[in-house]
């Protein structure tokens, strides 16, 4: 990190942070959209325009404003404007709907919320009404705005809990996460200092900016000085343009991103499909091994993950500095600051950029343990190196006639052959077993007359790879696409489970089901 990011690293709270950015280098692009550029010295200046507008609004320190916006500069300018007053923020994805922006606003409390109008056909400000939301505004193209002098001093305290964020829902009711302005700004500090860019770069935000990766990325571009491209709505190859326009030399967002540019790749393989790309990196899924060789041998740049949750936005990175074998097969190391300690193969974490906990008191009595780690449910190991190795989820170990399967290690195994484009393995009630392996695959692209995949063939790839038998899948289920979330594109497995858990190996899309294993 250089000496003027960590000594920006330092600051107190988001407003701080900008406000000294904006002086080093106010005519510096921060933000880049279409044919619009928004600078550091601009992006201060409009948030405090917006904040005295939200202030004659009846906006305090303190007071609770939901908001459920796309990725925009004016999504990027209200929520300085936000924390230049000291409100408490809770950003909402924009895909939600009645069900999960319900819970969100009756759970927060909020008091104000800012919708976008009508968004690709979908009316945010009926439903906010529907679901008699208070203080609804509309936030697209026009914010409040107002004179700056009718403004309180800006907070100092960055300390307090400022932002609810709310867990992806890939279970049931989302959770309120509580982040303070520090615990934020920690959390991209350690993107930044791992990452190792400089005001050279260019960025892009091909993700919500509501999700937990929209501050981390942000204090980076504040902490280095240089511009990001922002993608309202992201679609490759379309978004193709953008990259290649601004000269994007950062890109990424997770697994699922990396998988998209390379098959982009794939498709003109002797010419770089961004000429400028140098880097791809994020987190929020695991990367099979196969994926970080394929994006480095086809793209010719480097790949570097990482680790991160909606409680720790960042835990551990990925260094373009590091070796290949610990870039493909670990999740990077921890920043200093970071405590990582495995308890019964359990990865748990104590830190400035850990949450504060949950907004039940009961669900953060359960999360943090008696010495204050946070209980990730995540399994892993640390090498001697200090690298993080993720092995799985408490919840995808498969017990199998008493015998513990990890779902990540035949996930890994099967990334390797050539006719799985993405698979999701998941265990099923058995009344033989106790649970069954069954693997859920959504094919990749092959020429005309690829044979199918079938349980036969995968089980045979899987015991030449060397997996012992008793861990083979004794399910196949063939898919057109595996279910996702839309933030980060997660495979969500538990609608795998509710989808399989009665088929007791009946047939999938391809007739691929069966029983195979040990």
């Amino acid at each position: 990190m250089t000496d003027t990011a960590h000594a920006l690293s330092t600051s107190r709270t988001l407003w701080d942070l900008l406000a000294r950015r904006a002086a080093l280098t106010p005519d510096r692009p921060v933000l880049l959209q279409g044919d619009r550029v928004l600078t550091f010295g601009g992006l201060r200046e409009r948030a405090e325009r917006t904040a005295a507008g939200l202030y004659d609004m009846g906006v305090r320190p303190g007071t609770v404003v939901a908001w459920q916006l796309p990725t925009r500069l004016e999504t990027a300018v209200l929520t300085f404007a936000l924390a230049r007053l000291g409100a408490v923020q809770s950003p909402v994805i924009p895909f939600y709907r009645d069900r999960e922006v319900g819970f969100a606003l009756r759970e927060s409390k909020a008091e104000f919320f800012a919708v976008p109008g009508v968004l690709r056909g979908f009316d945010h400000g009926e439903m906010a009404r529907r679901l008699g939301a208070k203080g609804v505004f509309e936030a697209y193209d026009d914010l409040p705005a107002g004179d700056p002098s009718v403004l309180p001093a800006p907070p100092t305290d960055g300390t307090s809990v400022r932002w609810i964020y709310w867990t992806s829902g890939t279970t049931s009711d989302p959770k309120g996460v509580l982040h303070t302005d520090r615990s934020l700004i920690a959390g991209g500090s350690c993107l930044a200092h791992a990452l190792r860019l400089s005001e050279d770069d260019v960025g892009s935000m091909a993700f919500p900016y509501a999700h937990i990766a929209g501050p981390d990325y942000t204090v980076m571009l504040l902490l280095y000085g240089f511009p990001a491209v922002m993608f309202e709505q992201f679609a490759l190859p379309d978004a193709l343009t953008e990259y290649r326009r601004h000269g994007v030399t950062v890109a990424g967002g997770s697994t699922a991103f990396y998988s998209m540019f390379l098959a982009e790749q794939r498709k003109q393989p002797d010419s770089p499909v961004i000429p400028s790309l140098r880097l791809l990196a994020g987190g929020g899924a695991p990367k099979p091994p196969e994926l970080y060789h394929a994006v480095v041998r086809e793209m010719g740049v480097q790949l570097t993950h990482g680790y991160g949750m909606t409680e720790v936005p960042m835990i551990t990175m990925g260094s373009p500095d590091d070796t290949a074998d610990n870039l493909a097969t670990t999740e990077g190391r921890p920043p200093e600051g970071m405590e990582i300690r495995i308890v019964d193969g359990e990865v748990r974490l104590r830190g400035e950029a850990v949450c504060q906990g949950y907004l039940d008191p009961a669900q953060t009595a359960e999360a943090i343990d008696e010495e204050g780690f946070l209980r990730t449910g995540d399994l892993g190991r640390v090498t001697d190196g200090g690298h993080l190795v993720l092995t799985g989820r408490l919840k995808d170990v498969i017990i199998r006639k008493g015998e513990n399967v990890s779902a990540k290690e035949i996930e890994d195994l099967l990334h390797t052959h050539p006719g799985v484009g993405d698979v999701a393995v998941i265990g099923l009630p058995d009344p033989e077993r106790g649970e069954r392996v069954c693997a859920v695959i959504e094919p990749a692209e092959q020429p005309p007359g690829t044979r199918e995949l079938t349980l036969e063939a995968v089980t045979s790839y899987l015991r030449a790879e060397g997996l012992s038998p008793h861990k083979l899948p004794e399910q196949l289920e063939v898919v057109d696409a595996l279910p996702r979330n839309e933030t980060l594109r997660k495979v969500l497995k538990y609608k795998l489970r509710e989808r399989y858990s009665g088929t007791a190996g009946a047939s999938g899309k391809a007739g691929a089901s069966g029983t195979g294993g040990a």
